[in-house]
């Protein structure tokens, strides 16, 4: 179980932020639309209990912010959901080696939404 407060999305998709942020409102949870750089490395002073990443983000390069948030002493042990398509097995390696938690398909996502709102990550597959 992961600690029930704020969640931070980085998410260019429209739907699936809202749909992220209606499963955490059932779950009474906050959330925080990352949008710079800027944005993100505010959030060291007060750190979100989980991170989502969308990694086929065109705003923000999802290796990039993974590494950066990794390297951070405050936010390293935050964990990290990031999700795309099934078939980018590459980009799901560059993730692991950069340190994301928890890589799965978006189709998984979208169908463990409300437990890992809900704050349960237990069903999803953790990187060794």
């Amino acid at each position: 179980m992961v600690d029930k407060g704020k969640i931070a999305i980085l998410v260019d998709d429209m739907f699936f932020a809202a749909k992220i942020r209606a499963a955490a409102q059932n779950a009474a949870r906050e959330v925080d639309s990352v949008k710079s750089l800027e944005q993100l490395e505010k959030m060291a002073h007060d750190p979100p209990s989980l991170i989502i990443v969308d990694l086929n983000s065109e705003r923000l390069d999802g290796i990039g912010v993974i590494a950066l948030l990794k390297s951070n002493p405050m936010m390293k042990g935050i964990p990290i959901i990031g999700f795309l398509s099934h078939v980018q097995v590459d980009l799901k390696e560059e993730a692991e080696s950069a340190g994301c938690d928890y890589v799965i398909p978006r189709s998984m996502f979208s169908m463990k939404l409300p437990d890992i709102a809900g704050g349960d990550l237990s069903s999803l597959p953790k990187n060794a």
